[in-house]
């Protein structure tokens, strides 16, 4: 089987951009669903509702493939998986490795998507020398001595990051001197790298703090009728209990509480 090291995506989507790219993967994922229950074809509509977006948006998107779909009828499922995973790189095989094999690490490896979506973990790798030879999701953990042949002997393509931060850093500047030009990065840290690396940060506790963000937001949302109703004029104002330190704020010299 092919390797990634030595095959690329056609060299047209260089033209899609980034925005597009980003999206495939949610089409890919809605119309593989759609596969597995043997749906035939389905509107733009329909496939842009599975996959969160508008249909104008993914009509447009779509048109870098060169697919247009067929008036009153739709896309073609088969076909449409078909273009998008050959788009994707996804029609051939890609050794990644894991390095990192903590709770995250080893819950990436124990991921059962990893195959059917064109990637082979082909390596486990660890600082820990007591991991050594210790087997996760069925593959004996390797000591990160060994890491550059590694990649050599299995042609890897994808180097995945899972260690703490201080050390994410080490590990992929020995990654990128390796050959690995694609890195994907599970560590709470910015990496640096050089041109013609490109590198995908998955940060769960970012992603967490804007849905704070958001909940924050809405909460907001929800009582500003009932303080509309309060400033209106003959509402009876809430009385509010002073606060400690003669009516200051924490800062002592600002009114905890503003006069309407």
């Amino acid at each position: 089987m092919a390797t990634g090291r030595t095959h690329r995506p056609a060299t047209r989507s260089r033209g899609i951009p980034e925005a597009t790219v980003a999206r495939l993967p949610l089409y890919l994922r809605a119309l593989t669903a759609l596969s597995e229950r043997s749906v035939p074809t389905v509107s733009s509509e329909e496939l842009a509702a599975a996959a969160g977006v508008n249909s104008a948006k993914l009509r447009k998107d779509f048109s870098y493939l060169g697919s247009y779909g067929t008036r009153g009828v739709g896309y073609d499922v088969e076909y449409l998986v078909y273009q998008i995973s050959r788009e994707l790189g996804l029609t051939q095989d890609w050794p990644v490795v894991i390095v990192g094999i903590g709770n995250l690490g080893a819950a990436l490896a124990n991921y059962g998507g990893f195959a059917s979506r064109g990637f082979r973990v082909a390596a486990l790798i660890d600082a820990d020398p007591a991991m050594a030879g210790k087997p996760v999701a069925g593959l004996p953990v390797r000591h990160t001595d060994e890491l550059e042949s590694i990649i050599r002997d299995n042609g890897v393509s994808i180097g995945v990051i899972a260690t703490p931060a201080g050390a994410a850093q080490q590990v992929c500047d020995r990654l990128v001197a390796a050959g690995i030009t694609s890195i994907l990065n599970f560590a709470p840290t910015v990496l640096s790298v050089p041109d013609g690396v490109d590198v995908r940060k998955v940060d769960l506790s970012i992603e967490l703090q804007i849905l704070a963000f958001h909940e924050q937001r809405k909460a907001g949302e929800e009582s500003g009728p009932a303080a509309a109703a309060a400033a209106r004029p003959g509402t009876p104002a809430r009385a509010s209990a002073p606060a400690a330190g003669g009516g200051k704020g924490p800062e002592g010299d600002v009114p905890a509480v503003m006069p309407a």
